[in-house]
């Protein structure tokens, strides 16, 4: 059965959990036993977060959800490669989530890495030069528009993964041209926890 909430409730229930976690009065849903028990057979979760595989970026705690209530991509830089999308393909067709959030965060040392490249003309070795390779159109943007600091480039990387999430995902633009789901970057504040909305595409506003 997929989830029945719309892009906007469902955002609804991240942003509140947000602001428990900010304030410390976090509800800790969905970790009992009984509740665990219920997941055995199928999932319904309400959201994708792909995210930065920072540690200090976990998503269930920092939006204070528990088990089954999001379904969690994580890589360094939150950068596409065909894993991810074959990952967001199998949410949106299977569970039939109606939200994307795209989660970055401030003092990413992916970004840091990609900038330190453009500023160097050096590339790290190894593999994370693929890493910082699938960054850089972020940074050149970033760039286009002034915005040369990290924090600023986060943001900007933030928004571009939104619309590239959309536009190498068939399955994402059709969900999305269809209005029944809706990608929204969002930016996380290491030092006090609360989140900053960015781009969004389909119905669903901060």
């Amino acid at each position: 059965m997929p989830s029945t909430l719309t892009p906007q409730q469902a955002w609804g229930l991240l942003q509140a959990g947000n602001e428990r976690f900010v304030s410390g009065a976090v509800d800790h849903p969905h970790q009992d036993a009984g509740w665990r028990r219920s997941l055995e057979e199928s999932q319904h979760p309400h959201a994708v977060i792909f995210g930065c595989a920072d540690s200090r970026l976990a998503a269930e705690i920092i939006f204070d959800v528990g088990l089954g209530d999001v379904f969690v991509i994580r890589t360094a830089g939150q950068v596409i490669d065909d894993a991810v999308l074959g990952s967001l393909q199998f949410a949106i067709e299977e569970t039939a989530v109606p939200l994307i959030i795209i989660l970055g965060h401030d003092n990413c040392g992916a970004v840091t890495a990609a900038v330190d490249a453009m500023e160097t003309a050096e590339m790290p070795k190894s593999f994370m030069r693929s890493l910082v390779e699938r960054i850089m159109p972020s940074v050149m943007a970033a760039r286009a528009q002034g915005v040369t600091d990290v924090n600023g480039t986060v943001k900007e990387h933030t928004d571009q993964m939104v619309h590239r999430v959309v536009d190498t995902s068939q399955a994402v633009a059709t969900a999305v041209a269809e209005g029944k789901a809706a990608v929204m970057a969002v930016t996380y504040s290491l030092s006090d926890g609360s989140v900053q909305i960015g781009d969004t595409l389909g119905p669903v506003e901060a």
